[in-house]
């Protein structure tokens, strides 16, 4: 399975999470990560993600893309 789609997979199982400790949890191991690794969650320029959102364009109406339910096919596959 490649990078995007784990992460696609991801983001689906953190909107679904109802749990707030294991949200909470998460929430601090990505936190605790970024401190040690001298990393931060900056925001995006709004010229980024309006380019974002050209390129995602594009990629949508080629083709390129996946269905919820392929994802969630993807995922029951784990």
């Amino acid at each position: 399975m490649d990078l995007q789609t784990r992460k696609l997979n991801l983001i689906a199982y953190l909107i679904g999470l109802q749990d707030e400790k294991v949200f909470k949890t998460i929430e601090d191991s990505i936190r605790k990560f970024l401190k040690m690794s001298g990393q931060t969650l900056k925001p995006f320029a709004q010229e980024d993600l309006i380019q974002r959102a050209e390129e995602s364009n594009v990629d949508y109406f080629a083709g390129n893309f996946k269905t919820q339910e392929q994802l969630e096919n993807e995922s029951n596959d784990w």
